[in-house]
């Protein structure tokens, strides 16, 4: 199978390992989460490598809203435990593509860079009483 299924139990981890985690936050009634579907499994299977997992907010109500997911779908990009990427609506395949290989090509040590210097930046802030 291409995707898997998160909940609860197994969101953190998945999401926290490395390499690349696309979430999909969908539901059944929602018609726009069913035309994105095929896209998303139709890049999964053109993606062995990267983890594609699906969130069915109506069976995980209390995963969707710790995590603030407002509408859906909602895409989250994940990279080595690092949450990238969160945005709700159903892409084409040409953006998803595209996001994929954004992902693919970012300097991680960069990112994580970036993401001490900020929160540097926040505890100086702090710390000047």
């Amino acid at each position: 199978m291409a995707t898997s299924t998160l909940t609860m139990e197994n969101f953190e981890s998945t999401v926290k390992t490395d390499g690349i985690t696309f979430v999909d936050f969908w539901a059944s009634w929602c018609g726009p989460c069913r035309q994105f579907a095929p896209v998303f499994e139709a890049t999964a299977e053109e993606n062995p490598d990267v983890t594609f997992a699906k969130v069915d907010t109506e069976a995980e109500q209390q995963l969707a809203g710790a995590l603030g997911i407002m509408s859906i779908p909602t895409l989250m990009i994940f990279r080595d435990g690092i949450q990238l990427f969160s945005q709700p609506g159903a892409l084409p395949k040409s953006a998803l593509d595209d996001l994929l290989e954004q992902v693919r090509s970012l300097d991680m040590d960069d990112v994580r860079k970036q993401i001490a210097d900020q929160a540097g930046h926040e505890h100086g802030a702090d710390c000047n009483h």
